[in-house]
């Protein structure tokens, strides 16, 4: 059964990423245009030479460049909530498949997406400078683990307090913690701000609000896409076989 759900994981991510493919281009690519003028602009006036053309288009970055990259990465993560649905799934009280794969996917856009971008948020290519874009991505990926561990911090408070306060209070209790170590990570980790003075602040955050969104759409429809592709792989098992099935593996041949 955790082949069953990878794969199905996997085929779901792959779907989701020609949708958050359809966003990314025609959301996403006119700021990142536009910022690459923006740029250009700025070079000529400090009368900067010219580079001469990429060794990869533009219009080729902007398309297969572009599909490639969120189709595997949108494929990754469909395998990768598929099988922390196999680990998890029927250990977090009752819930059924669909709203343990919701909870699957708010936990990861949290911890992956949406806490880096408080403090790191994404910049549009022609940004920034290419001495400090290593930090910042070590940094970016810092921010992440330290979320992660947060949130496997704060699931085990509310599995450890749920029985004596109840669903609602150690819910709020692991929240709480949650919010509280994100917040000392935010004030111990250095702030990177590699946006020039006087950029375009309009460009800057429809870029950065396109590439939030694009992420948004990748979690939220596998969510609701692979909780109903697991529900009917488990499909036909009473629930405590459903749930044992989930965490067997597949029989080899």
């Amino acid at each position: 059964m955790v082949r069953t759900l990878l794969v199905r994981g996997m085929l779901v991510g792959l779907v989701v990423g020609l949708v958050a493919f359809a966003w990314a281009y025609f959301v996403g690519e006119p700021p990142v245009k536009a910022a690459i003028a923006v740029e250009e602009a700025a070079a000529a006036k400090a009368g900067a030479m010219d580079e001469g053309a990429p060794e990869v288009s533009r219009d080729l970055q902007s398309t297969l460049g572009l599909l490639t990259g969120i189709l595997i990465f949108s494929t990754a993560i469909g395998g990768f909530v598929g099988l922390i649905f196999a680990m998890i799934y029927g250990r977090i009280g009752a819930l059924q498949a669909r709203a343990t794969a919701l909870v699957i996917a708010a936990v990861g856009f949290t911890t992956v997406v949406l806490v880096p971008f408080t403090k790191y948020p994404a910049n549009p290519p022609a940004v920034g400078s290419g001495d400090t874009i290593g930090e910042r991505t070590g940094w970016f990926f810092v921010l992440i683990v330290i979320a992660i561990v947060a949130a496997v911090a704060a699931g085990r408070l509310i599995r450890d307090l749920y029985a004596r306060w109840g669903v609602g209070n150690a819910v709020a209790a692991g929240l709480l913690l949650f919010a509280v170590l994100i917040g000392v990570a935010h004030l111990a980790l250095p702030a990177e701000n590699e946006v020039r003075t006087g950029f375009p602040p309009q460009v800057l955050w429809d870029f950065r609000l396109a590439n939030l969104g694009t992420q948004a759409i990748i979690w939220s429809l596998l969510a609701f896409g692979f909780g109903h592709a697991a529900e009917r792989a488990l499909a036909g098992k009473p629930l405590l076989g459903r749930r044992a099935a989930a965490g067997a593996s597949a029989p080899t041949t």
